[in-house]
């Protein structure tokens, strides 16, 4: 790196590629443990980025590239979140400081960074059902390559990883390390629990397992009846002493717990495991932001941290803002409850949990789970409020349908993070919830975009009694928007909004909802310096279509003019779309011609030096030229 030279660095610079790791000792190793911890607070405290679990896996990382061989052997990381250090160890070292900027490295796994990042992630309990992917096609090919999937605990809340469980298989080379930092997974009690995990974590004891097996089954007539026997009884008293474990109730060899910061013990036992050439389970434990004081005292503030240089604000954002609308609702009426898929505190639900414990559910990472359950509070008689992530939502996307639209019921989904969030990059980017919410039926979408229009509409949601969703934007409202739209000051109606009279007859109206109203007025700002007189109408409800429609027809100028719906979101299926179709029957759409500027078939990547919005094309300047082409459908 740039200024490796300053940090003093004895082995990290020189790690270029796994194999430069199979040739320190382990003196060496805990030196380069070391270094790679210097190395990630420097990054993450300025990029921003997930520092306490990165922290956590250091002697992990390390033992797994010392012991299996990258890229034939395949390791994935759940989420993927947990992966600086293993960039750090694959060449990408001198690439650390782009780490989630612009055409930089990315925060997660990706396919296109590195031929060693062999799945992509960036949605928690993916990893076991891919791992299983790759080990059984290099199965099929005669591989005898491992796969290794690196799983926090936490994802085990995730249904997906109990049904990749279900199918897994004892004769492929899957090497599932089970990454414990914060709850338990298996009963670890008692002196006698300590001990026979030390016996199990020798390799003499395998063998001896091993080769009593085979002595016993080669016992002419009673060896295989002699080998059931001593297998049950073995295990009724284990069961007796220890209690089941659910891995092995699964049909799968379970090795450990071990020190996950201990690197001795942790290679020892990946080496045991791949002596064993079946499909085994490694459970450790790490210390989250380990070997960094603020990050060991209080991981879930260095879990996920903002840049070095982003603007601290003193403004409510819009999460905590909704959450404390739920706590006001809930103060009122007992049947108002607050769900969320284990983003409690991202969704600004930390408040309501303190005081409403028993009408708080966080129930993990299942967001599917989540939309069924608040679906069966609200059929039965519950006001159920579920906060998530509209990159998250997506996986609840059938339940929606099926569990919660078909049936009528009024849950309120409040989607965070609404539209582009630029440095989680596209897993993370929320485009897609307006198009895929649009197709259901009688589902009723709010867009607020200030502080009085998000309270607004979680009175009116909350008194809705029918599916809604309320969408808003990861941030605080903007003092220029609300002079803009809200000139005679705030109130409690929500409607769409124009910032110029009736009077007026703007050569352009841009028509848009959401945050990126602000490329809207900046926009507007550069065409009336050349002259042209430009309008912007802001929807804060977009569905029903039909309503919208009959309002926004009402605001447009009379005569010809040029229309641009705009969004932040994709553009098949999205506002736009169904907005200007809706539009074209009425007669105030006579002489305007009309693009739709949105997020195109495509996926958003940003290259160095590009802003998120010039990256999805939806940009001031790209407003601009929209307006100055013809037609764009």
């Amino acid at each position: 790196m740039a200024d490796s030279c300053e940090k003093n660095y004895v082995y990290l610079d020189k790690i270029h590629s796994p194999a430069d790791i199979k040739e320190l000792d382990n003196e060496a190793i805990l030196v380069l443990a070391e270094e790679i911890r210097r190395e990630l607070v420097s990054v993450v405290t300025e990029n921003g980025g997930h520092l306490a679990s990165n922290l956590g896996v250091v002697e992990l990382t390390l033992a797994i590239h010392k012991v299996f061989d990258s890229p034939r052997d395949h390791i994935i990381f759940d989420v993927g979140h947990q992966s600086y250090v293993h960039k750090m160890l694959t060449g990408r070292l001198d690439r650390m400081n782009t780490l989630r900027k612009a055409g930089g490295l990315s925060g997660f796994t990706k396919r296109d960074e590195s031929e060693h990042d062999c799945f992509g992630a960036g949605h928690s309990s993916t990893s076991l059902s891919a791992a299983l992917g790759f080990a059984m096609s290099d199965k099929l090919r005669g591989s005898d390559a491992y796969t290794v999937a690196v799983i926090g605990d936490g994802a085990y809340t995730g249904g997906m990883i109990h049904e990749a469980l279900n199918n897994c298989r004892k004769d492929i080379n899957l090497v599932i390390i089970v990454n414990e930092n914060e709850m338990s997974i298996s009963k670890n009690i008692g002196r006698f629990a300590k001990n026979l995990s030390k016996i199990r974590n020798k390799s003499g004891y395998f063998k001896t397992k091993k080769a009593t097996g085979a002595f016993l089954k080669h016992i002419p007539l009673v060896g295989r009846h002699m080998f059931r026997f001593v297998r049950a009884v073995k295990k009724s008293i284990k069961n007796m002493l220890y209690g089941s474990n659910y891995f092995e109730n699964m049909g799968l060899t379970y090795l450990g717990p071990v020190d996950g910061n201990n690197y001795p013990e942790v290679e020892g036992l990946l080496r045991e495991a791949v002596k064993l050439g079946e499909s085994v389970v490694v459970h450790i434990k790490t210390k989250k932001g380990k070997g960094y004081a603020a990050a060991e005292n209080a991981p879930e503030i260095y879990h996920g941290m903002s840049p070095s240089s982003a603007e601290k604000s003193e403004k409510q954002n819009f999460s905590r803002i909704m959450g404390d609308e739920l706590l006001r609702l809930a103060e009122k009426d007992d049947s108002v409850c607050a769900i969320t898929a284990a983003m409690g505190d991202g969704t600004g639900l930390a408040r309501f949990r303190e005081r409403f414990e028993k009408r708080f559910f966080d129930v993990g990472i299942a967001e599917e789970h989540a939309m069924t359950f608040s679906a069966a509070l609200a059929a039965n008689g519950m006001k159920p409020f579920f906060a998530v992530y509209s990159s998250f939502l997506q996986r609840a996307y059938d339940n929606v349908i099926h569990d919660v639209a078909l049936q009528g019921l009024p849950v309120k989904i409040l989607v965070d993070r609404a539209g582009i969030n630029a440095s989680d990059g596209a897993t993370h980017h929320g485009i897609f919830d307006v198009a895929f919410l649009s197709q259901i039926p009688n589902m009723k979408i709010y867009v607020p975009i200030t502080e009085a229009s998000l309270r607004a509409a979680v009175d009116e949601a909350y008194a809705y009694d029918a599916p809604c969703a309320i969408r808003y934007p990861n941030g605080v409202e903007c003092e220029r928007v609300v002079r803009e739209f809200y000139p005679s000051g705030v109130d409690g109606r929500l409607s769409a909004r124009r910032n110029y009279t009736s009077d007026d007859a703007p050569e352009c109206v841009i028509v848009t909802h959401g945050r990126i109203v602000t490329e809207a007025l900046a926009a507007a700002d550069l065409l009336r310096e050349k002259g042209i007189s430009v309008g912007v109408i802001l929807l804060e409800v977009l569905k029903p279509y039909g309503d919208t429609a009959d309002t926004v027809a009402a605001m447009l100028p009379k005569g010809g003019a040029r229309v641009i719906f705009l969004e932040e979101e994709i553009r098949n299926g999205g506002m736009g779309m169904i907005l200007s179709d809706n539009l074209s029957k009425y007669p105030e759409m006579k002489n305007k011609s009309v693009s739709v500027l949105a997020v195109d078939d495509d996926f958003v990547h940003r290259k160095e030096g590009e802003s998120i919005y010039s990256a999805a094309h939806v940009s001031a300047e790209d407003i601009i030229r929209a307006y100055f082409e013809r037609d764009l459908g």
